[in-house]
């Protein structure tokens, strides 16, 4: 019964890209070069498993879908070691760029992707 449950959890977490389409490397905030030269305090990396940017790390502990909407539950580590769990929002717009938001709607952003 053991081995059921962690086949079927290693088959739901490798998934493919259509069902998390939003992984990928973002810019905050300004268009993406792309090209290497844009600086590291603005780059966004989002996999399936985290979000990780100049503002710390963000292990990606639930994620569920609503059309266009990704809402993600987060665990976050930050300077001086602290942890964070909350709520954030992904929202895919059509021109490869993603609407941020946090649950106290404290640091919103648009993230634009690099290359694709």
């Amino acid at each position: 019964m053991a081995v059921v449950v962690v086949v079927a959890a290693a088959t739901a977490a490798v998934g493919g890209e259509d069902d998390f389409p939003i992984v990928g490397l973002y810019t905050k905030d300004r268009t993406c070069k792309g090209d290497g030269s844009d600086p590291a305090d603005v780059l966004v990396k989002i996999t399936r498993n985290d979000i990780a940017s100049n503002m710390g790390y963000c292990a990606i502990l639930r994620n569920r879908r609503d059309g266009r909407t990704f809402l993600l539950h987060v665990e976050c580590k930050m300077a001086g070691d602290q942890s964070i769990l909350g709520d954030v929002t992904f929202t895919q717009r059509d021109d490869n760029v993603l609407d941020f938001d946090d649950q106290d709607h404290v640091s919103p952003a648009v993230l634009y992707r690099c290359g694709k």
